[in-house]
């Protein structure tokens, strides 16, 4: 039975996806791609352009596919099930879509307009700022610094996945757990204004330096001459 187009086009894009998640980006051609498709190199070029193009979309669905994910799972009340939330969610991309989340850790062509993985931490990271904005508040921190605090618990969640997608254990909740003991606990201790450790020691001499006093010598007494 022949295809339609919009059919053809999905067989491409999920036989593509299979090529880029085993080889990436540069050592994926047209030709593999169109053979394990069963089809002739023009008809990709017809429905994509080029490989650059249908790199493209396959990255975007992956990028669409997981930001609903997480989005869609962030709906508990407290902010530490939040946060928790998100961690499962992001793992259960990983899990459930290994072949998507290799081809998202790997950097997008340099001529592509499909961002980075670095700007999908980006993306990610905004539906968690407000989570951290609203907990700095209540503490009296700055609000204006979970951004900075987004990106590195997004960043530290995505990273661990990248190791646990090849290492394979343990259990998706057991992981999501440690990562939130890790953050919560950490933001639970969080300092509202951090000085480096070396910059801390060296102040603490100079202040130990300044109030140590020469001891002044005994004034010189005249002996009478007797």
């Amino acid at each position: 039975m022949r295809m339609s187009g919009s059919e053809r086009r999905e067989q491409i894009i999920s036989f593509a996806r299979s090529v880029f998640a085993a080889k990436g980006y540069e050592a994926t051609s047209i030709e593999e791609i169109a053979a394990s498709a069963g089809i002739s190199k023009p008809v990709v070029y017809e429905h994509f352009g080029g490989k650059e193009g249908l790199y493209a979309v396959v990255v975007d669905r992956e990028v669409r596919g997981l930001l609903d994910r997480v989005a869609g799972a962030l709906d508990a009340d407290h902010p530490k099930a939040k946060l928790e939330q998100a961690a499962l969610a992001l793992l259960g991309y990983v899990e459930d879509e290994p072949d998507g989340f290799r081809i998202l850790v790997r950097d997008s062509p340099a001529m592509s307009a499909t961002g980075t993985f670095a700007s999908l931490i980006g993306d990610i990271a905004t539906q968690v700022e407000h989570i951290l904005a609203e907990e700095f508040k209540r503490r009296g921190f700055e609000t204006k610094l979970a951004p900075l605090y987004s990106h590195a618990l997004v960043g530290m969640v995505a990273l661990v996945g990248e190791w646990w997608l090849d290492e394979g254990k343990p259990k998706r909740a057991e992981v999501a757990s440690h990562l939130v003991n890790l953050a919560w606990n950490g933001l639970g201790s969080l300092d509202p204004n951090p000085v480096r450790t070396a910059r801390k020691e060296a102040k603490a001499a100079k202040s130990a330096a300044a109030e140590v006093r020469p001891q002044s010598r005994p004034s010189s007494t005249t002996i009478p001459v007797l």
